[in-house]
């Protein structure tokens, strides 16, 4: 990647929308801006949005939560609680998974560009700049993509609402 530093900024609606896993991500800052170093991305996400158990051996991810409630399970399976303020940081290698509990959350996510490359390929373009239809998301697409992009779903989502 050939890369040159150039500072930017974006607004609070400004960004890369996505519909991905039920949420509206915004990507403030992907691979293509920071060379390849990291990748931000922020989400909204309704009540009851759960991932499944899953590990990405090659990607850190952290967490920090803006508006809202989530519960975050570790490989251990013990629920740790995660509102306004929280911070959840999840080296490469640990099974993980979370939900939201509150009437919606909004936060950050810290990974790297393969990471971003997952929700990318698991994802579509946002239509508007809203969350997605409900509905469950299409998980043959996200199995495919988390083949090719290193995240194996290793179970369904511990302590979700059914």
């Amino acid at each position: 990647m050939n890369y040159t530093p150039v500072p930017y900024a974006l607004g609070s609606e400004e960004g890369e929308a996505l519909w991905f896993f039920g949420t509206l991500l915004t990507v403030k800052a992907g691979a293509e801006q920071t060379g390849g170093r990291f990748s931000l991305v922020e989400q909204y996400a309704p009540r009851g949005m759960a991932t499944p158990l899953h590990v990405q051996p090659e990607d850190d991810e952290t967490f920090y939560v803006i508006e809202g409630d989530l519960t975050f399970y570790l490989e251990d399976g013990q629920p740790i609680p995660a509102s306004a303020g929280s911070f959840v940081h999840i080296p490469a290698g640990t099974p993980h998974a979370f939900q939201v509990d509150s009437e919606t959350a909004r936060f950050l996510d810290l990974s790297t560009p393969q990471h971003e490359s997952f929700m990318r390929a698991a994802g579509e373009l946002a239509k508007e700049r809203v969350l997605p239809p409900p509905g469950p998301p299409d998980m043959e697409k996200v199995g495919a993509a988390a083949q090719q992009y290193g995240v194996d779903i290793i179970g369904p989502p511990p302590g979700a609402h059914a």
